[in-house]
């Protein structure tokens, strides 16, 4: 009786949120119902757990979760998701409240559920789903995470024989996790025109996560995501991976995937790693690459990490990088330096304030290639925020940025940020921020820069 009561307030909530405001109050009737039952999400019945798919990893899991989701719907499948990102307990049992009935029985076909790493043997033992997708696992977060081979023994401690996992070839500790699952599949992505080695002074190599000795890369795709093998032993990148997408064709957004081209809507490595994953799962589901490829055409992602701003005569390319975060942060900056029209670019990390200490560290800006963007044709260089402006400008002059072509705004303010772009010659301007100050420059620059904040 319990479960019933907890579920009807909980479903009363939901409703009571999305009639005031739909955007706002993603996973509050689930917070509320956790809080009131500790076990909730485990009482629910008519859930088929071959059926519930886990995505999770360091990077391009929100993506990920869309993705499949939208292929799946548009193929005539019933599928619930948290895909408004609530990914920890109260977003799942929200997911759950919002899709079954006043008696707790579910009433969709699948489950796909984005999940915070640190959240999953939690949530697995409530809700035993025998299917996970994992990006991949990176330095993330380290005020909360520490280290990534944290994150590798949370997750070794919920996967089990029962399960199935869907992992990145290229990614030395996701990869190391198929032994533990009763079977796994993998993608990968073959050497194209993104693909690049490095010598930078501050790559460090990861530890083999079988006998932690050093892992050497043959290439990368991305930062740390690339054909490996361990200098010890023989693990390595699987020869025959379940999914192969090769033939890469950036400027005209296409790929080839078992022999046929497909045509997708986004175009950078990150994006071609996600739509590998989707392939992968969504065949194992029984879908038709034909039913895949039609889900792909009309997808568009509601998490997008770039908008075009027409600002006093400039073309304004705002990203939003993820900080604390290498990988994601790289795959901005490759957007930058895949465009080699001369342009300005400015660059603004924050204090990250999600809980107290507040962390202000910017070595994942360190780890990142900054050298193709000095290659690439750059007039003139900005660091901004009030708090790391001086190391993001050290950064760039310790990968070839001219000094003199290095202005330091050690401000937040608005005003003071953008003084310098009547002055700059070229009208293509880039501007990278994390995501939680999207606001704030946006809304400046679609006003035209009439307000500060």
């Amino acid at each position: 009786m319990r479960f019933f009561i907890t579920l009807w307030i909980s479903k009363f909530i939901a409703f009571a949120v999305n009639r005031i405001d739909k955007q706002r109050g993603s996973n509050y009737s689930g917070k509320i119902a956790v809080k009131l039952m500790s076990n909730f999400v485990s009482s629910f019945q008519n859930i088929d757990y071959n059926k519930v798919f886990f995505i999770s990893g360091t990077n391009g899991k929100s993506t990920t979760t869309n993705l499949l989701y939208h292929t799946l719907t548009q193929a005539g499948k019933k599928v619930a998701s948290n895909v408004e990102g609530a990914n920890m307990m109260g977003g799942v049992a929200t997911t759950l409240i919002k899709n079954s009935t006043l008696t707790g029985k579910f009433s969709k076909e699948f489950l796909v559920l984005e999940i915070d790493e640190r959240s999953f043997p939690l949530i697995r033992k409530q809700l035993p789903g025998c299917n996970m997708g994992i990006t991949n696992l990176q330095k993330d977060q380290v005020q909360r995470n520490g280290d990534p081979d944290f994150i590798l023994r949370k997750f070794r401690s919920a996967i089990g024989k029962d399960m199935t996992l869907y992992l990145n070839n290229e990614e030395p500790r996701s990869l190391s996790l198929g032994t533990l699952a009763g079977s796994y599949k993998t993608f990968s992505i073959a050497e194209n025109s993104r693909t690049y080695t490095s010598d930078d002074f501050y790559n460090v190599t990861l530890p083999c996560p079988v006998c932690g000795h050093p892992i050497n890369y043959k290439n990368y795709n991305l930062a740390n995501i690339g054909p490996f093998r361990c200098t010890k032993c023989s693990y390595a990148s699987a020869k025959a991976p379940t999914v192969l997408i090769d033939s890469v064709d950036y400027e005209n957004n296409t790929f080839t995937c078992s022999g046929t081209s497909w045509q997708v809507p986004y175009n950078n490595p990150f994006y071609i790693y996600n739509f590998a994953m989707c392939i992968t799962i969504c065949r194992e589901i029984g879908l038709s690459d034909a039913q895949i490829q039609a889900g792909f055409a009309s997808f568009r992602n509601p998490a997008s990490h770039e908008d075009i701003i027409y600002y006093r005569g400039k073309e304004i390319h705002y990203l939003r990088g993820k900080q604390e975060n290498p990988e994601a942060l790289q795959s901005e900056l490759d957007v930058i330096a895949a465009d080699t029209r001369k342009k300005a670019v400015f660059v603004g990390l924050y204090r990250v304030e999600d809980f107290y200490p507040h962390y202000a560290g910017t070595f994942y800006f360190f780890d990142c290639d900054f050298q193709n963007i000095v290659k690439s044709n750059v007039e003139c260089y900005v660091a901004f925020s009030q708090n790391v402006a001086y190391d993001i400008a050290s950064r760039m002059i310790l990968a070839g940025a001219p000094e003199e072509d290095v202005t330091i705004v050690n401000s937040d303010e608005m005003s003071q940020i953008f003084a310098t772009l009547d002055s700059i010659e070229t009208d293509i301007i880039y501007v990278l921020t994390n995501p939680k100050h999207a606001r704030v420059v946006k809304n400046y620059l679609n006003q035209g820069g009439d307000s500060n904040a």
